[in-house]
């Protein structure tokens, strides 16, 4: 629901949003906890001021749920710092449906400790204290965080243009947080604390009101455990690490040893299909939009002939069914995302032929007619110790290839998790490190707009929670194929697309925060360090792999 100055009686400009919340509470089913003025987020401690339009944010929307988790954390903080004054909370990944976190501690963590923790962090909540946001010269939030010796914080701090910083208060406990945040603890009682060794696992509720069950995730824990471990190496933890290399002048060195991380792990990935090249060799690459698929296909094609394989490619767009019998969204629009738009009966017809020695006319599809074309395509023959790659969001989903035993497969899930964080309480979301990318992408080699892009974002998000998320721990391995130093290279191209975004549109307040994520990184200029094999090159071009149009050269 949205109210204007039009069909609502104008509030007076010193009107907190928390008190015209609680007007309109009854009108939604799940917690208000921010609102948006004119498009802009704001957190409910916020006068409405000269307002034209207010759009309540509740916890059945993206925003509110990282509001909500974003105030837990700090809920959690709070208690941890009142019990154990020396030790720190460090918020590292979102997996197994929460978000992970370490507590460095002396003597280190157990389940007592964490009951502890959950007890009065419940409290907290019973006393109901409020949650403060005071507004603080920069200087001065410089000197509390120096005193309590949080370095990163400071670092942080110190490098923003802004004069002011909003800081939050509950207790004595004070926080800088990347974001809108709720005003009362006794709104913060929906969560689960569990001991999930060496930390902890928090989790929040998910679409409206309900806290997800734990999922057990082991391989993406690994790739998590994996990037936290990256991150060590090149000793860039978070964002104030990233920008001193820029002052040092040793970017360059950072971009050589993250991409030579790559080259490693994909080298490795082509050491074990070799190794099992005689039972598995079908080859499956899926990933979430964005996360370099194509380039890391490519870049292992490279690795197998390395190892004495010659890999063939199958493109799965050149299986879709003519457009006429492509099935359609509950929109009415074709859903070329439909796994049931793919010609599966053809697809594993010819992939058993393929396997079986057989030649083959592969077809190959027309998107400006909508139709798949014959005329002209030679016939494949593969021999015995060939793979053959398939990439494509459906390429963990076992329907795909249903003719194929799975243990005659070998599956890679593709995702961008960053190594990187804010600071220690600020995690950067892996789909905003996504979105990113593909903003850039979608300008540079698909005239798409920022806005087009972001009004597309829902729409991808659903299908890849349907299409590959659920598939994932199928996978035989992982790669992650975030660079720890991308995002101070995509800042460039991101911010001016961003600022485009008009502001009378619903993604303008996506594309707000996007920009003030963006303000954290210094620019990296010297991207002529970047090889042109990277995966960073499939978004911001020179890449190896694709023309100046972005389309795969092989």
């Amino acid at each position: 629901m949205m109210i204007t100055r039009k069909n609502h009686a104008v509030y007076d400009a010193g009107m907190m949003l928390k008190d015209i919340a609680g007007e309109v509470q009854p009108d939604y089913a799940s917690k208000i906890v921010a609102a948006k003025l004119d498009s802009v987020l704001r957190d409910l401690q916020t006068p409405v001021g000269a307002y034209q339009t207010i759009e309540f944010i509740d916890l059945s929307s993206e925003d509110g749920q990282r509001i909500y988790r974003r105030s837990v954390v700090f809920l959690l903080v709070t208690a941890v710092t009142e019990l154990y004054p020396a030790a720190e909370v460090i918020v590292r990944f979102f997996a197994n449906k929460g978000l992970y976190c370490d507590i460095q501690l002396a003597g280190g963590l157990n389940g007592k400790i964490v009951s502890a923790i959950e007890n009065k962090m419940r409290a907290i909540i019973e006393e109901n204290r409020p949650i403060l946001k005071k507004s603080l010269p920069r200087a001065e939030a410089v000197r509390l965080f120096k005193e309590t010796k949080q370095i990163a914080k400071v670092n942080l701090i110190s490098s923003l243009q802004q004069e002011r910083v909003s800081i939050y208060y509950c207790g004595q406990v004070y926080d800088y947080l990347y974001g809108a945040m709720l005003g009362e603890t006794k709104d913060l009682d929906a969560f689960a604390l569990d001991f999930y060794p060496p930390g902890i696992l928090l989790r929040t509720p998910e679409a409206g009101i309900a806290i997800p069950d734990l999922v057990e995730q082991p391989k993406l824990l690994q790739i998590l455990e994996d990037a936290k471990s990256w991150a060590n190496i090149l000793h860039c933890d978070y964002i104030p690490d990233l920008n001193r290399y820029n002052h040092l002048g040793r970017s360059g060195n950072l971009i050589l040893v993250s991409e030579a991380l790559h080259e490693k792990r994909i080298a490795e990935i082509a050491d074990a299909i070799t190794q099992s090249i005689v039972h598995s060799r079908v080859v499956m690459i899926a990933g979430p939009s964005s996360s370099g698929k194509t380039s890391f296909a490519q870049r292992l094609k490279i690795q197998l002939c390395v190892n004495g394989l010659n890999p063939i490619s199958l493109s799965l767009d050149d299986y879709y069914l003519n457009r006429q019998d492509t099935p359609r969204n509950e929109r009415g629009e074709y859903d070329f995302e439909a796994l049931e738009a793919i010609d599966l009966s053809l697809f594993n017809e010819q992939l058993v032929k393929l396997l079986a020695g057989e030649a083959v006319i592969t077809p190959r599809y027309n998107f400006v007619t909508g139709q798949r074309e014959w005329t002209g395509n030679l016939p494949i023959q593969i021999d015995s110790r060939q793979p053959i790659i398939i990439e494509g969001i459906h390429g963990l989903n076992e329907k795909l290839t249903a003719s194929i035993p799975r243990n005659q497969k070998y599956k890679i899930y593709v995702s961008a998790l960053t190594q990187l964080n804010i600071d220690g309480h600020n995690r950067i979301a892996t789909t905003d490190a996504r979105l990113i990318r593909r903003l850039v992408r979608d300008y540079q080699f698909r005239n798409s707009s920022a806005l087009k892009t972001l009004r597309q974002w829902p729409d991808v998000r659903d299908g890849e929670e349907k299409n590959i998320f659920p598939f994932q721990e199928d996978a035989n391995t992982v790669f992650n194929s975030a660079l720890i130093y991308e995002l101070a290279v995509l800042k460039k191209y991101a911010e001016p697309l961003l600022r485009q975004v008009p502001s009378d549109v619903a993604e303008y307040s996506r594309a707000q925060r996007l920009l003030d994520f963006c303000m954290y990184f210094d620019d990296m200029n010297n991207e002529e360090d970047i090889p042109n094999n990277s995966i960073l090159r499939e978004f911001i071009g020179g890449s190896c792999f694709f023309t100046a149009k972005g389309e795969p050269k092989y």
